[in-house]
């Protein structure tokens, strides 16, 4: 028996402000990796490892929109959202390996300094900061009603503070000729992708190896089950995402003589809705169990 199956989350989604996004950040990705090498600024390359990130984060939405809405089949039964995982867990090994080249690339330059055209890295990270403006004012007025627009808003956001330490490190270089101020730039700019791709990978991987979702407690949950009046006892509880923004649950519920299985179903998802958000349920209702004696709850 199962609960209501609400994917609100994309019906406002704005398809084509993501897909302007997308090709903005995508373009001008590609211009500061080869701003990069012709400047000789390993800070506008940190830069653009950034950019992916952003450019990817509205991929990922964009996949998510287009896949959510494809039914389920015979052979998918869940349907397609998954992708949108192995693509933000293909995104985020790619991220980690550029962030490591960034780091290695930088500590080979604290010896051999390379001559850095700061003018020209200056102009191009202008250029990177008015994209990441006119991306969020895209964005802006639809985050807060999609969860997958409201990622990609953020990744613009912390990608605009990248824009700005690389514009003022190419003005101290400018200013002062020192030419070591790229590399710790690219470093600082590489550290600020490690934390943000380490949360994607680790949310990418318990979602793929079907673990509880963040911020639920198995636990609690069971509890929430087990008191609800009539239920003798709760056992083969299971609690996994398909995706991010979609959590789902199994069980076997066990009732007490004489109990209307039908009313304690949805007095059970009544209660899962209310205290975690929880509407894609299977309940299995039971006169008597059948797990072992030491599985029972």
């Amino acid at each position: 028996m199962s609960g209501d199956h609400d994917h609100g989350d994309m019906k406002n989604t704005p398809v084509s402000r993501l897909w302007m996004a997308f090709g903005l950040t995508s373009a001008f990705m590609v211009a500061e990796v080869i701003g990069g090498f012709v400047t000789g600024s390993l800070a506008l390359i940190s830069d653009a490892t950034h950019m992916l990130t952003d450019a990817m984060a509205l991929a990922i939405a964009l996949v998510a929109i287009n896949v959510g809405r494809r039914p389920a089949d015979l052979l998918r039964t869940y349907g397609y959202a998954r992708f949108e995982i192995l693509a933000a867990a293909f995104n985020a090994l790619l991220l980690l390996a550029v962030a490591f080249y960034i780091l290695y690339e930088a500590y080979v330059r604290l010896f051999q300094p390379q001559d850095i055209q700061s003018v020209g890295m200056l102009g191009i990270a202008v250029i990177g900061l008015l994209v990441n403006l006119t991306s969020m004012r895209l964005l802006a007025g639809h985050k807060d009603g999609s969860l997958n627009v409201k990622g990609a808003y953020l990744e613009v956001w912390a990608d605009m503070l990248g824009s700005i330490g690389v514009i003022a490190g190419a003005a101290l270089i400018w200013l002062t000729g020192w030419q070591w101020v790229d590399s710790v730039i690219a470093v600082g700019i590489g550290f600020m992708v490690f934390p943000r791709t380490w949360v994607l990978l680790k949310e990418c991987i318990n979602i793929l190896l079907e673990g509880v979702p963040p911020g639920m407690e198995l636990a609690e949950v069971d509890l929430a089950i087990a008191t609800v009046p009539d239920v003798a006892s709760v056992h083969d509880l299971h609690l996994w995402a398909i995706t991010q923004s979609k959590a789902s649950l199994t069980a076997h519920v066990v009732l007490e003589e004489g109990a209307d299985a039908e009313t304690v179903r949805q007095a059970i998802e009544a209660r899962l809705q209310e205290k975690f958000d929880l509407h894609h349920t299977t309940l299995q209702m039971e006169r008597v169990s059948c797990a072992p004696l030491e599985r029972i709850h």
